[in-house]
């Protein structure tokens, strides 16, 4: 699109470390995304990781990746001139990546190694060069469309470009430069390897084009000529080997409508109340889910383009836009849990969950792009998850006014009949009009008064609580109310453009107590809190997940301003605490040094 990439965030999903194969697993995406990142030069600058037995045999691996470009300079994959040039550049083409599109929509098996060539092969330094050579294209004109190679290769690639600008295309299979021998036709349109682009240009301006990719040593093969047949055509040795109407092959596809079920809702289990709060707290900040994530983000490079202002391990990442005083704040979120209770309130969640990240920093959000993961759509229930999904990501969107402006979907994530938990991921991207404004998410200074904004409601079911419990995944997930979610960012937007916040921190899985342990290690100062009332359970109050809710700190001469702008905006706060000391205490249940609270986050993956 002439967008130079600034930054890239990955939302990933396994299965339980404790054996052999989940840690293989883990460590080799964990490996194969500092490796190929480091070496292009894009900064990983922030995602999430979550441990569930769900996802043992089908791992899940989504990449956001955030681009800058001015408008002038917007490129659309959209061929709309017959008679331009069609140019391949970039890599050679091999068998790597054949069937890789429907291979990711089988069932996996104990056959399924014996597929290697449906997995594409990259190389980091070629992409880099792929991408200067492209951007350097902004700067000629006569450059008409630039479309990337995906799923199902040169045919998936042509057809889009050619159909959008409702043309037609003509191909000549032979003139594409290949890296293995006795490639058919075939293979060569279904091929999906890697760092290669098309490229539509006008026909005086093919020569400029070609300079551009010779000076970085890299192909730009004219294989084909927009036409205004609104056809796919396919040549090889003279002869058409494949001759489609575009109409057919793009939105000819059939649409299916599969049975929706939906399972039956069950209570949420009654579990013993916490003898042992301080325990549980470090056991929970211990567990898989809620450690520390440094280990994993200290392997990526998220200093790279020098743009990164709050790097990876905060609510979320922030980084400058190059020449100005503005940034960009970027997330990714979403519970599997809840959406497995509940899709529609569970993916309702995860937007706004994303969308508090945002304003924790100080930004206001104003994009989201999502990657819905689910089963075999195939299965009534599975269908009815990505059903109920969509429905609350279309309504969250609306009510907090964010544009959908991408995303992708992968289906049939099934293993032997088994299907991963539905799995919404939602990215989003929230503008700060002035840097100087970002909120720090750790407590700051001693003496700073600590409250915690939004209600606290009985809310157990799918929490990280009750899974270390070892409590059964039923009940009701957190329910969302976006009225209140837009009375607090609206809140939080308005005290920190005032400068009234030191620090603000989502509370989110693993709870309040969870949230307060990690801004005091965020900021390395510890908490004294005399109690935490409330009309609900202790549990609920320590542990349980309810949205809306974030802990903020402040100085104790703007106190009165906070309250004043908290009750403008009709948000519910309590004083809970003051910044200060080595520990963290929560009332007489809780008296935990920072170094024992911190050793026990960092516990190694």
């Amino acid at each position: 699109m002439g967008a130079r990439p600034i930054a890239i965030l990955d939302a990933l999903r396994f299965g339980p470390l404790d054996s052999g194969r989940g840690r293989h697993l883990f460590h080799g995406v964990v490996a194969g995304i500092g490796g190929y990142g480091n070496c292009f030069g894009c900064p990983t600058v922030g995602g999430e990781v979550y441990f569930d037995e769900g996802y043992a045999e089908n791992p899940i691996v989504n990449a956001m990746c955030v681009g800058l470009v001015r408008h002038e300079r917007l490129r659309r994959a959209s061929a709309d001139r017959a008679g331009d040039a069609v140019l391949l550049v970039g890599a050679d083409t091999g068998r790597d990546g054949l069937h890789g599109a429907t291979f990711a929509s089988v069932e996996m098996d104990e056959r399924s190694s014996e597929r290697r060539p449906a997995v594409q092969v990259g190389n980091p330094f070629l992409e880099k060069l792929l991408c200067e050579a492209c951007l350097q294209l902004n700067d000629l004109d006569g450059v008409t469309a630039i479309q990337d190679l995906g799923a199902a290769g040169l045919t998936s690639a042509a057809g889009e470009l050619a159909h959008r600008g409702r043309r037609g295309i003509d191909i000549e299979v032979d003139r594409v430069s290949r890296r293995e021998q006795g490639m058919s036709a075939y293979d060569v349109m279904l091929s999906e390897s890697q760092e290669r682009m098309l490229v539509v240009v006008r026909p005086d301006a093919e020569e400029s084009v070609r300079e551009v990719f010779d000076h970085f040593e890299l192909h730009a093969d004219r294989i084909g000529t927009i036409t205004g047949s609104g056809r796919m055509r396919v040549r090889e040795h003279g002869i058409v080997v494949a001759d489609v109407p575009l109409n057919a092959l793009v939105d000819g596809v059939p649409l299916r409508a599969p049975a929706a079920a939906f399972a039956e809702k069950r209570p949420a289990p009654v579990m013993p109340l916490v003898e042992e709060p301080e325990a549980i707290l470090l056991d929970l900040i211990a567990s898989p889910n809620l450690r520390s994530r440094r280990p994993i983000y200290r392997t990526y490079d998220h200093q790279v383009q020098d743009n990164t202002v709050i790097g990876p391990g905060f609510d979320a990442a922030l980084l400058r836009v190059p020449a100005t005083n503005k940034g960009l704040a970027l997330t990714t979120d979403g519970n599997s849990r809840y959406v497995a209770l509940d899709p529609y309130e569970g993916t309702r969640a995860a937007v706004a969950e994303a969308a508090r990240n945002i304003v924790c920093t100080g930004a206001r959000p104003i994009a989201v792009t999502n990657c819905l993961n689910f089963g075999n759509p195939e299965r009534p229930q599975v269908f009815g998850q990505l059903q109920e999904s969509v429905r609350g990501l279309a309504e969250a969107c609306r009510a907090l006014d964010l544009p959908v402006v991408s995303g992708n979907v992968s289906l049939y994530n099934e293993t032997s009949e088994r299907n991963i938990p539905p799995t919404p991921v939602i990215g989003m991207v929230g503008l700060l009009d002035d840097l100087s404004h970002r909120c720090p998410a750790g407590f700051q200074d001693d003496g700073d008064i600590v409250f915690l904004l939004g209600e606290t409601r009985e809310e157990l079911a799918g929490s990280e609580y009750f899974r270390l419990l070892g409590a059964p995944l039923e009940g009701r997930p957190p329910i969302v109310s976006f009225e209140a979610e837009r009375r607090l960012q609206t809140a939080m937007l308005d005290s920190i453009g005032r400068g009234v916040l030191r620090c603000a921190h989502d509370v989110s899985e693993g709870g309040l107590l969870i949230a307060l342990a990690e801004s005091a290690l965020y900021g390395g100062r510890g908490l004294r809190c005399p109690g935490i009332a409330g009309p609900v359970s202790r549990e609920a109050v320590y542990f349980g997940e309810s949205q809306g809710r974030i802990v903020v700190s402040v100085a104790p001469r703007r106190v009165p301003e906070l309250q004043k702008l908290m009750s403008k905006h009709q948000v519910p706060l309590q004083a809970i605490g003051v910044v200060g000391g080595e520990d963290l205490q929560v009332g007489s249940d809780i008296r935990i040094a920072l170094d024992t609270l911190r050793q026990a986050w960092e516990t190694a993956f």
